[in-house]
């Protein structure tokens, strides 16, 4: 085999390839894959070999071994066939994050003109022999191309997913609507593939090898634990059965965890001084950051979906260096989090669905469970569960009154928790390890989007339409309401005149859907609509068109309900000093509502938007100020965060203003973008960046063709670590102006320390005695929307190693300001500030020094 020496290992399979794919045979693909493999030093195992022998001979496989059996494998030999033949192959699985993951190791293997992905948010290749994407983006090509869809061979990972109650129709859409392909299922917790089998070959044609074995590449050990949970995790440290994933169900437990283990001598001297020397050049600058580098110095890793991205990244690349001993985290660990494993623990045994709290299903026990032990580093992987901690605690206090019956009837036994709590014990504990997880169950429905992406279709879009639902895996009883429901659908479709009969007999879509309607947000054409009747004119014209776009994402909860709580507990105040009766005051506050701007005309023009087009009528727009609110109060992504208390959930925050900047630069039309449309993109855009780059490279780099790299980082920093914040002048210049009117926002209060803090250099007592003066002059300082405008603001010089700007500071109305022509009289104070450039690079962040303060 003939490599050039500067593709391999980078496109090794690429050249692994037969070369006369008109010729090639089921043997001799095998025979190329197999070698490729022992140039990896790998020895397949028994079932990977079974499995990709199945394939070779052109059968759907079903394949369900442990996690860790090296299901991957299958899956490259699987793409591996696919472009031997020179046809089509799909990767899917539940989350985007896996889906990026599985795209970059492709191109790794297969070079990246082999390999596209598709997202929601955007594309790359996607016209590739490789495509990587969600089961949601797949099921949208089944339903609007069916057969004519180039696909010759779908990989379905984590195929569990299939009884998902909101989203399990999306894995059962393909098996419906393309005959055309194989496909290969793969899940470490399956259950019964016997129907799954018959009806893969009943849809396709071809046999069905259902590939399974329960042997684990490393054994596990189980153990229920009734002892104190910080024992527990000694006895662990001790036996060096690290690292160890502490399991918790909710973001919060699992921050109280983590501060609790400080307690623990988790790490020696020297681990972590090489924890130390690891974290060199890591930045850690949002309010959350600090308590996140101290349980890090500790040994300790957080995880879970409330932390920025790269704080998360960082725990993953030092677990992977061996060089924390304990990670606390939630259960996503079952979705193939990234971190290696000795060690799972579990602090219970049951979680909230989303509808109530109960006991973990046998699936989800095993997959999370799964994730111990690691292939090439362990021999034995142990799976832990703690007893409930007041079943401890009154067992200790049992022992300690030494069967005394005068001591147990004084005894004050602890009581379970009043809230998501269901009891479970050593039994519910050994059920859940004999027992088969639960059967994959049918969640299909049908919606007013699936009939039109099915009606759209060139020819027999009906008929498409009424094979989905008889098909579909739902029991007879159900079909019949699915029936009755799509009946009822197609004829709204039709009294709305979207659909229309056709000299063919059958109908004609006349709706004007954006062209990737099915793969973005559903209300893009909906915001499309509102913007055209905005007021271009209206000062308030650019907030307003960021309103329309928060209007159409997802609401973040619990930002919203911080947001609540300040303007109540604000109310709260105001009538208590306004002498309110308690009872009183407790009724007003129940009137409190969250802001809304541009509520009335969204709604109003939503209510006739669905009107015409009723596959909507499920969506609804969500108004609400979360972007608006920080670029109104003018606060940075960490000013914000502390506004509201929102430390624990900074991820939070920075996804939901992720999404908004998409939107606003994906789906508001270039025409509707005023000069202060694009301050508001840069303002957003540089924000994001200096918080945390990852979300937003990543998503950019979508737009081009992707790098691979060969080897891996010699560093734990993460991209977002090293970037250069003075890049982009423009971006720089909005993070400049907000850095300098916290220094405002600080003296409005009368704050010296808290504006000396926000300076490189500062001192509360230097800076009160320059402002002296001023404060002797005017009552005050403005950090209203006057004061914020741009030309109280102002660049006096930009050198290559350093700047020099000014903040004009405005007294208060009345006090030196004349509200007509909106201009200072009889005062200029300002303050100007030098930037060095070297240091705000070094710190990732505006480093502003006060050169000046005075007249």
């Amino acid at each position: 085999m003939d490599v050039p020496a500067d593709q391999a290992p980078l496109s090794y399979l690429a050249y692994t390839l037969p070369p006369r794919p008109e010729d090639v045979t089921g043997d001799e693909v095998l025979d190329r894959f197999l070698e490729y493999v022992r140039h990896l030093g790998l020895t397949p195992y028994a079932a990977q070999e079974e499995a990709i022998l199945e394939l070779c001979a052109d059968k759907n496989v079903i394949l369900t071994t442990p996690t860790g059996s090296g299901k991957s494998l299958v899956a490259t030999a699987a793409h591996f066939l696919a472009l031997a033949r020179q046809t089509r192959s799909f990767y899917t699985a539940p989350i985007k994050a896996l889906v990026n993951e599985k795209f970059f190791a492709l191109c790794r293997e297969f070079g990246a003109d082999n390999v596209g992905m598709i997202t929601g948010d955007a594309s790359v290749n996607p016209d590739a022999p490789i495509v990587c994407c969600t089961a949601e983006i797949l099921a949208n090509f089944a339903l609007s191309r069916g057969e004519a869809l180039d696909v010759a061979l779908v990989v379905m990972d984590e195929f569990h997913y299939y009884s998902e109650r909101e989203r399990g129709a999306a894995w059962q859409i393909p098996l419906l609507t393309l005959p055309q392909a194989r496909f290969v299922l793969m899940s470490a917790t399956f259950g019964d593939p016997t129907f799954f089998a018959r009806e893969l070959t009943r849809l396709n044609g071809s046999e069905t090898a259902v590939v399974s074995s329960t042997e684990r590449p490393v054994p596990l050990d189980f153990e229920y634990r009734e002892s104190p949970l910080n024992d527990t995790l000694r006895e662990l440290l001790e036996s060096r059965k690290t690292p160890v994933y502490l399991v918790h169900f909710t973001q919060r437990a699992c921050a109280e965890e983590a501060q609790n283990l400080t307690s623990i001598e988790v790490c020696s001297k020297d681990e972590k001084k090489a924890i130390g020397e690891a974290l060199r050049g890591v930045r850690f600058d949002t309010p959350y950051g600090k308590e996140c580098v101290r349980l890090l110095r500790h040994g300790i890793g957080l995880h879970h979906a409330g932390l920025l991205p790269k704080y998360r990244l960082l725990v993953e690349k030092l677990a992977q260096r061996g060089l924390l001993k304990v990670i606390v985290g939630t259960d996503t660990l079952g979705v193939g989090v990234n971190i290696p494993i000795r060690t799972v623990l579990f602090t219970q045994l049951c979680k909230y669905d989303g509808e109530k709290s109960a006991l973990l299903r046998v699936r989800d026990f095993h997959q999370i469970a799964g994730r111990a032990g690691r292939r090439g580093f362990d021999t034995q992987g142990s799976v832990l569960v703690q007893a409930p901690e007041h079943v401890i605690e009154n067992q200790r206090l049992e022992n300690k009154a030494g069967g005394d019956p005068k001591k147990l009837r004084k005894m004050v036994r602890r009581k379970p928790p009043e809230r998501g709590y269901v009891a479970w014990d050593r039994a519910a504990f050994e059920k859940l390890l004999s027992s088969q997880p639960e059967p994959l169950v049918s969640r299909f429905s049908v919606t007013h989007g699936m009939l039109m992406s099915l009606l759209s279709r060139h020819q027999h879009g009906c008929r498409a339409a009424l094979h989905l639902l008889r098909d579909s895996h739902e029991p007879a009883r159900n079909k019949k309401k699915l029936r009755a429901t799509g009946l009822a659908m197609f004829q709204s479709l039709v009294k709305a005149q979207i659909l229309e009969p056709n000299d063919t007999g059958g109908f004609d879509v006349h709706a004007d859907l954006q062209e990737d309607f099915s793969l973005n947000r559903a209300l893009s054409l909906f915001l499309v609509e509102v913007v055209s009747v905005l007021d271009r004119e209206s000062p308030t014209y650019a907030l307003d068109l960021l309103s329309l776009v928060e209007s159409i994402v997802e609401d973040p909860s619990l930002v919203l309900m911080r947001q609540l709580d300040q303007l109540k507990t604000r109310r709260m105040a105001e009538l208590k000093m306004a002498g309110v009766e308690y009872e009183e005051r407790i009724a007003e506050l129940d009137k409190v509502q969250l802001p809304k701007p541009c509520a009335e005309l969204l709604y109003g023009t939503f209510d006739m938007f669905v009107t015409h087009h009723p596959w909507l009528s499920g969506e609804n727009v969500r108004p609400k100020s979360v972007a608006r609110d920080m670029i109104e109060q003018f606060l940075s992504f960490t000013e914000y965060i502390k506004e509201y208390g929102l430390e624990r959930a900074e991820g939070l925050l920075l996804r939901y203003l992720s999404d908004v900047y998409k939107v606003l630069v994906r789906s508001v039309p270039a025409l509707a973008k005023t000069p202060e449309v694009e301050d508001v993109e840069v303002y957003l855009r540089a924000m994001l960046r200096a918080t945390d780059s990852s979300l937003l490279d990543e998503w950019e780099s979508l737009q081009q063709r992707p790098s691979v790299a060969l080897e891996e980082e010699p560093s734990v920093a993460t991209p977002a670590d090293r970037l250069d914040v003075t890049a982009d002048q423009r971006g720089f210049l909005v993070l400049v102006r907000s850095a300098a009117f916290m220094v405002v926002r600080a003296l409005a209060r009368r704050d010296f320390v808290a504006a000396a803090g926000c300076l490189a250099d500062g001192s509360a007592n230097d800076l009160e005695l320059a402002l002296r003066p001023y404060f002797a002059e005017f009552q005050g300082v403005r950090s209203d929307a006057a004061a914020r405008g741009p030309k109280w603001f102002r660049t006096v010089s930009q050198d290559p190693s350093g700047w020099v700007i000014e903040q004009v500071l405005l007294a208060p109305e009345g006090d030196g300001f004349d509200e007509e022509t909106d201009e200072v009289n009889g005062s200029d104070w300002f303050l100007r500030f030098s930037i060095d450039l070297a240091a705000c690079r070094e710190q990732g962040k505006p480093v502003l020094r006060l050169a000046h303060a005075g007249m």
